[in-house]
């Protein structure tokens, strides 16, 4: 069985695959400091509600954007679960190649999603990933990661709302039943479900035409890309394992390296 675990600014992702077949996924917050005891306790314990024990984890992968918790969580995952992760970045495998200004700038997160991307669904691809921030990210035909666009997140946006106007509320992230809001909470449900909706398809739109790539086909990830992927016929697939087959992927491509 390989552990792989996606590092996110808000939540990590784990998961563990046999062959290719997701058997359980986990979610954790990552901004709660913890030790690596604290981590691998954590995890062991995770895994021992599936069923899974530490001797069945033969492999692991983690991809991060969070440096700070990397020293803990490899720690932890080393000296409690047994085995050395692989890191997704500079040096690792993964079969696209970036061909942006500053390759090294790119979130380890964007590479695994183009990765799965590309390698499930075929190029070009533009793969959204609808996290802490909004992410469109295209991979060329010839699995070129050619272009990102960054935008903030809908929780990014509803927290900017309550936080910084002080009669607003803390809000479900939810549809309203219409946009035609008439009170204040399904007002700031209707801007930011909506407007995410008016964004997502106008810069799906500006990429098919400044790209040339007519016959893009457009993937949606993340914890709220269903949200917003059940609203626009713009998204042709939504695949909410899309980050950790990647990692799958890439751990799977450095093995057979090795």
């Amino acid at each position: 069985m390989i552990f792989v675990i996606d590092v996110g600014n808000t939540n990590m992702t784990l998961g563990v695959y046999e062959g290719e077949e997701l058997k359980a996924t986990f979610r954790m917050m990552t901004k709660t400091p913890r030790t690596s005891d604290e981590y691998g306790v954590m995890l062991t314990t995770l895994l021992t509600t599936k069923g899974i024990t530490t001797d069945m984890i033969e492999g692991c992968i983690v991809a991060s954007v969070v440096p700070d918790v990397m020293h803990s969580l490899t720690g932890g995952i080393l000296r409690y679960v047994g085995v050395k992760p692989l890191i997704v970045g500079p040096g690792l495998k993964t079969g696209i190649k970036i061909v942006t200004e500053n390759p090294r700038a790119i979130g380890a997160d964007r590479i695994v999603d183009a990765v799965a991307a590309y390698e499930k669904y075929g190029g070009p691809v533009l793969v959204i990933d609808f996290g802490t921030a909004t992410t469109y990210d295209l991979v060329t035909e010839e699995g070129h990661f050619a272009a990102g666009i960054t935008a903030p997140g809908i929780r990014i946006s509803s927290e900017a709302l309550w936080s910084q106007a002080a009669k607003l509320p803390k809000i479900e992230i939810q549809k309203p039943k219409s946009i035609l809001a008439q009170e204040t909470i399904s007002s700031m449900q209707a801007g930011l479900v909506y407007g995410q909706i008016g964004q997502t398809e106008y810069i799906i739109r500006k990429v098919k035409e400044e790209s040339g790539l007519a016959d893009l086909k457009v993937v949606a990830t993340g914890g709220l890309g269903r949200l917003i992927s059940d609203e626009t016929d713009t998204i042709d697939v939504y695949d909410s394992a899309l980050t950790l087959d990647g990692l799958r992927i890439i751990y799977e491509k450095n093995r057979r390296e090795k």
